[in-house]
């Protein structure tokens, strides 16, 4: 017999295991956060999981404060036996502690590994080779509670955090079905965390973005792949004699001895543009000006002049 389940989420990254549910359980309703204006347009947008439950037709709750009476007795009211939460917010604990079974989440690490808002983009850029998703029971602590299941994911040598998070998807999707089916037949077994090995990933700044040109290449070159392609890691270049915030995207890294100072540039204004590091150079690929697209650096550089030969600080 099919679980009764209230979903909550909000990114693409939560679509695939609300899709799974639907098809596994009885998923009562969806819980989002409320529409807002987004683009030059300001025009209304509803969140990657609202577009999915209406195309299935379930009911959506969009409360702007999760303790609102209103709220809290409307969801109680679909008496469901479980609460499944993927990238959304932190709980309090008159939600999480609501349906019998309690309430699951989805995290994007190996817990205790990287506990907090940004799992993905922490693990490339400490230059972790694996990390993967864990199921677990919510407590009050955040990213504490108790393990379900876990299942590991290669990180790649070329991998961005972009493409990690779009492996996790359909991964973890499964890992809650498995889950949530262990929880039905009354298997599943619940494992502590060791908080002695916990690490975490904190929400990242723009600040934090910024890159430190004096770091290690690799250190850099897992910076960038680890911020990409949101919220990017970023520097300033003087552009047709302009100071310009860009983002850098891609890159490829050359580690070598060299005589110049970190933050100094190579570039034909043509084809390539490289920035030295403190052991190498970091030869910039894809690049994104300040309210502009994203590009090559062929593209790039076709329209836009590099007019100082080293970065510019922040």
């Amino acid at each position: 017999m099919a679980l009764k389940v209230v979903f909550m989420g909000t990114p693409a990254f939560a679509v695939p295991t609300l899709e799974k549910l639907i098809q596994h359980h009885n998923v009562l309703a969806v819980v989002t956060t409320p529409d807002k204006p987004a683009g030059r347009g300001l025009k209304i947008q509803y969140s990657a999981v609202k577009q999915a439950a209406l195309q299935h037709h379930l009911p959506i709750l969009q409360p702007e404060k999760l303790k609102d009476p209103n709220f809290l007795n409307q969801l109680q009211s679909y008496n469901a036996d479980v609460f499944v939460v993927v990238a959304f917010k932190m709980l309090p604990e008159e939600v999480w502690n609501m349906p019998p079974l309690g309430t699951f989440n989805l995290h994007g690490s190996l817990l205790p590994k990287y506990r907090g808002a940004a799992p993905i983009n922490f693990a490339i850029i400490n230059g972790e080779v694996e990390t993967g998703l864990t199921t677990f029971k919510i407590q009050k602590e955040i990213d504490t509670g108790n393990i379900a299941l876990q299942e590991k994911i290669k990180i790649d040598e070329r991998d961005t955090a972009g493409i990690v998070h779009d492996k996790m998807m359909l991964v973890g999707a499964d890992l809650m079905i498995k889950t949530l089916d262990l929880l039905e037949k009354k298997q599943l077994v619940l494992v502590p965390q060791n908080d002695k090995e916990a690490s975490y990933a904190p929400k990242i700044t723009k600040e934090f973005c910024a890159i430190n040109w004096h770091q290690s290449t690799q250190a850099i070159y897992n910076f960038i792949r680890g911020l990409s392609p949101y919220p990017a890691a970023y520097t300033h270049f003087e552009i047709n004699n302009k100071k310009t915030y860009c983002k850098i995207l891609w890159a490829e890294k050359e580690i070598t001895n060299h005589q110049l100072s970190p933050g100094t540039l190579q570039t034909n204004n043509k084809h390539f543009l490289k920035v030295a590091t403190a052991d190498g150079f970091i030869d910039i690929k894809q690049i994104q000006a300040e309210g502009k697209k994203a590009m090559s650096i062929v593209d790039f550089l076709s329209g836009n002049k590099i007019t100082h030969s080293e970065c510019i600080q922040s």
